[in-house]
């Protein structure tokens, strides 16, 4: 009891249908799998773009808090103060030159 030439080819032509369908599905992971690599490339690159943000804000914050002590620390002390303020007018000079020069 075989198939008869009509149903064979129905048969066939079914499986055809059936392969191209597979085809596209393989292509669209492919596509899809290229484009997650990228996504975890893109998430790579800010995770390490946030940490050193951290880092720049928590030495940041060491450095507004050391300034605040030593200010503290020197307040009754005009000479010191002033030697001081001149430190910080250089540093902040430095700072000023390294941030347009964007580094």
């Amino acid at each position: 009891m075989g198939l008869g030439y009509a149903e064979g080819k129905q048969l066939h032509d079914k499986l055809d249908a059936i392969l191209i369908l597979l085809s596209g599905l393989a292509s669209n992971i492919a596509a899809l799998t290229l484009k997650q690599e990228q996504v975890m490339t893109d998430l790579t690159a800010l995770t390490a773009e946030v940490e050193r943000n951290t880092s720049v804000d928590q030495s940041a914050i060491a450095l507004l808090t050391g300034l605040a002590a030593q200010i503290e620390a020197l307040k009754t002390d005009p000479a010191a103060l002033q030697a001081l303020a001149d430190t910080m007018r250089g540093s902040s000079d430095e700072l000023a030159a390294a941030v347009a020069a964007n580094t």
